[in-house]
């Protein structure tokens, strides 16, 4: 191949004259300088950031359907066990046997009346306090909440979640043990009811237990969901 400007012997593959400097014609399109490579887009999980996680999964969060969350159950349901009353009524036993006695060494009418009168008086006051107490609470522990309802004409229903519980203790007496009863403690950062006594429990050791357990079982669940988001 030629130079057009000054004959010269140009190679083929030149795409300027060496001596004259002409472009070679021809070479126009092969002096053209290939188009750069495009950038290779980056992954997703490069680009996002943390606040833009964030926003999908709480996004995500916000789009679930409620069926998705925890259903709440009932796990026990009590009150005021009439077993509570065991030590009272042995006391009253033994201040009636000791009035009979009275009654029979004063061998007097007006004795006979006032043991038959002091007994039944006592009597139906424990009778009188038994019905009261068993109906005067109620309460009910589900998997998310622990519900207090008290009042008999005038009923009143308090709600403490158990992720609030802090605490859970329960104490007995003597008799008590021998029954299986107790009074449980409860200490939440509940403003209602900051400390709750539940009297008369049957089973209190078992009912304790099973409160603590879903506290802490709830706590977990909370726990990992928010490390979740």
């Amino acid at each position: 191949m030629q130079c057009p400007s000054c004959g010269t012997d140009v190679p083929e593959s030149s795409l300027f004259c060496p001596k004259c400097g002409t472009a070679i014609a021809g070479s126009d399109d092969e002096a053209q300088p290939a188009p750069p490579p495009e950038p290779k887009p980056q992954p997703a999980a490069e680009s996002s950031t943390a606040a833009q996680r964030f926003r999908e999964t709480a996004r995500e969060r916000l789009d679930r359907p409620e069926d998705d969350d925890e259903e709440e159950m009932d796990l026990w349901k009590g009150g005021y066990s009439g077993k509570a009353m065991v030590g009272t009524w042995i006391l009253l036993g033994l201040i009636t046997v000791v009035l009979l006695v009275g009654a029979v060494m004063l061998n007097q009418p007006w004795g006979w009346i006032a043991w038959l009168v002091v007994t039944a008086a006592m009597w139906l006051w424990s009778l009188c306090v038994l019905a009261y107490r068993k109906m005067s609470v109620d309460y009910l522990l589900t998997s998310q909440r622990f519900i207090h309802k008290s009042g008999i004409l005038k009923r009143r229903t308090d709600r403490i979640e158990v992720i609030d519980i802090d605490d859970v203790t329960y104490e007995q007496g003597i008799i008590e043990r021998m029954f299986g009863i107790g009074t449980i403690r409860i200490s939440s950062s509940d403003r209602t009811h900051p400390e709750l006594k539940l009297r008369g429990i049957a089973d209190v050791r078992r009912v304790a237990d099973l409160i603590d357990d879903v506290r802490r079982k709830e706590r977990r669940r909370r726990g990992l969901h928010i490390e979740a988001i």
